[in-house]
C-alpha cells in the first residue's frame, strides 16, 4: 500500500474500507444512529477486545451465503464441493501465514479459549500426572490460567508461575527455576493483554525444550499485530483468533506440530471427525478434520482467509511500525501526567495497547466518560484478575490500537483522559 506521511502505510485508505468508523455515537443505544444525540464522532480504541471488519471480509461472507451456502465433506454436489474447497484453502491461507507446514497443522476453533481447551483437554488429562508440572506467567489470559489450573488440579499436576517484574516484564533468571526436569509444558502469552509486554517466546521454548517440555504461545494480541512465524518462536502448540485481526467472530486457529496432534484423541466427537463407525469402535478421519466435529463454522472459516489475506496486503511490518508508533505515542503522552499510572514497559518494548489508572477515578467511570467524549476503550481486569491483585488495581483502563486507528486519534484519548482528570480534581 502507499505510505502516508507519518505513517508506514496509507491509513485513511484503510479506514475507507471500515464504514463503521464514520459512526456518530452519543444517543440511545437501542436506537443507534437515529437520535439528535448521535452527533460524536467514533474513537474506537477496543481493538485488543475485537477489531471492526472491513469490507472485502464482510464480503467474503456475503459471497459465501449468496453464491455458495452448503455444507462441507457432506454432499457430491457442486455446492458442497465449492465449499468444501473454499474452507480447506482457508486452513492453507493461515497456515501459510504464520508459518505452518500445511493445513495438517491448523485446526479451526471458536476461539483462542476454545484452543486452549483443546490442548490442555486432549494432550494434558493424559499426559500430565502429579509428577509433572505446567508453567504459565503471571500475566496469564484466563482463558490459559484458568485452563491450566483446572487441568491440574484434576492431574495433580504441579502450576507454577513465572513472576512479571515492576516494569512489566517476565523475571527470566525466575522462569530458569520454574522450568525443570518434571516441567511438560511451558503456557505463555506472547504480548499480554494487560501488560502489552512482548515476551521471549523463543527463550520460553528453548528453555522447555532444553528439559523436554513443549511450549504453547498464546498469540492473541501478537499474530494479528506483528509478523509471527511458529518456527522462529519455536512454538509446539499457537492459538490465536480471527476477530482480532479484521475477521468475523466464532473463529479462531489451533497450530500444532503435525505429530503432536497426530498423537492426540480427539476433543470433541461427532460427525465429520470419523472415519469409520461401529457398534463398538470407531476411528478417525485425518488431520485436521480429526478435531473439527460437526458442521464448522464454514462461512467464518472463509472470511478468516480473507481477513488474513487483508492485513497480508498491508504487510504484517508495517502492522507493527504501526501499532509501535501509536503505542509509544499514547505511552509518552499518558505518563506526561503526573497523577496516570502506566502499566507495563515503555512504548518502543510493548504490543499497540496501553493500561492505565487515573489517580481517585475508577477505571470503569473513566471509561463512561470517555464514552460521552466518543472514545471507546476497555475497562475491568482484562481477564487478568491474579495480575491486577499484584498490581494492587481492581481495574484498569485499556486503549488498544489497530491499522484504522491515528495519531489525531490518540490526541483525542488524552484531550478525554484530561478532562476527567479535572471533573475528579
Amino acid at each position: 500500500m502507499e505510505r502516508q506521511e507519518g505513517y508506514a502505510f496509507d491509513v485513511e485508505s484503510v479506514r475507507a474500507d471500515f464504514p463503521i468508523l464514520d459512526r456518530r455515537v452519543g444517543g440511545d443505544p437501542t436506537t443507534p444512529g437515529e437520535g439528535p444525540e448521535d452527533d460524536t464522532p467514533l474513537v474506537y480504541l477496543d481493538n485488543a477486545a475485537t477489531t471492526h471488519t472491513p469490507d472485502p471480509v464482510v464480503d467474503a461472507i456475503a459471497d459465501y451465503y449468496r453464491g455458495y451456502n452448503a455444507n462441507v465433506h457432506r454432499g457430491i454436489h457442486q455446492l458442497s464441493q465449492e465449499a468444501s474447497v473454499a474452507y480447506e484453502e482457508a486452513h492453507d491461507r493461515v497456515a501459510e501465514f504464520i508459518g505452518a507446514d500445511g493445513r495438517e497443522e491448523i485446526v479451526f476453533t471458536k476461539n483462542t479459549t476454545e484452543a486452549e481447551n483443546l490442548v490442555a483437554h486432549a494432550w494434558g488429562l493424559r499426559e500430565l500426572g502429579p509428577e509433572d508440572s505446567v508453567v504459565l506467567t503471571e500475566m496469564e489470559h484466563h482463558s490459559s490460567l484458568v485452563t491450566w489450573q483446572q487441568v491440574g488440579k484434576r492431574t495433580g499436576a504441579d502450576v507454577r508461575f513465572i513472576a512479571v517484574e515492576e516494569d512489566g516484564t517476565l523475571d527470566m533468571d525466575h522462569a530458569a527455576e520454574c522450568i525443570d526436569d518434571s516441567t511438560a509444558m511451558v503456557s505463555a502469552v506472547h504480548v499480554s493483554n494487560a501488560l502489552g509486554t512482548i515476551n521471549p517466546i523463543r527463550e520460553l521454548a528453548d528453555l522447555a525444550h532444553d528439559h523436554g517440555a513443549y511450549l504453547f504461545a498464546d498469540g492473541a494480541q501478537s499474530v494479528p499485530t506483528r509478523p509471527v512465524d511458529v518456527g522462529d518462536l519455536g512454538a509446539d502448540f499457537l492459538a490465536f483468533s480471527a476477530h482480532k485481526m479484521c475477521g468475523p467472530t466464532g473463529i479462531g486457529a489451533l497450530y500444532g506440530r503435525t505429530e503432536l496432534l497426530d498423537a492426540m484423541d480427539p476433543f470433541l466427537y461427532g460427525g465429520d471427525m470419523i472415519r469409520r463407525v461401529t457398534y463398538e469402535e470407531s476411528t478417525w478421519e485425518d488431520l485436521p478434520w480429526k478435531f473439527e466435529a460437526g458442521t464448522p463454522s464454514i462461512a467464518q472459516g472463509i472470511a478468516f482467509a480473507a481477513a488474513v489475506d487483508y492485513v497480508d496486503d498491508i504487510g504484517m511490518e508495517h502492522v507493527r511500525a504501526h501499532e509501535d508508533l501509536l503505542a509509544a505515542y499514547a505511552h509518552d503522552r499518558l505518563s506526561e501526567f503526573d497523577d496516570v499510572t502506566v502499566y507495563g514497559p515503555p512504548g518502543d518494548r510493548r504490543g499497540g495497547l496501553v493500561s492505565f489508572n487515573v489517580d481517585g477515578v475508577h477505571a470503569h467511570d473513566l471509561s463512561s466518560i470517555l464514552n460521552d467524549f466518543g472514545v471507546a476503550i476497555r475497562a475491568g481486569d482484562h481477564c487478568t484478575q491474579p495480575l491486577h491483585d499484584k498490581l494492587g488495581a481492581a481495574a484498569s483502563a485499556r486503549a488498544s490500537f489497530y491499522v484504522y486507528n491515528t495519531v489525531e486519534e490518540v490526541d483525542a484519548l488524552i484531550d478525554a483522559v484530561d478532562e476527567a482528570r479535572e471533573l475528579f480534581a
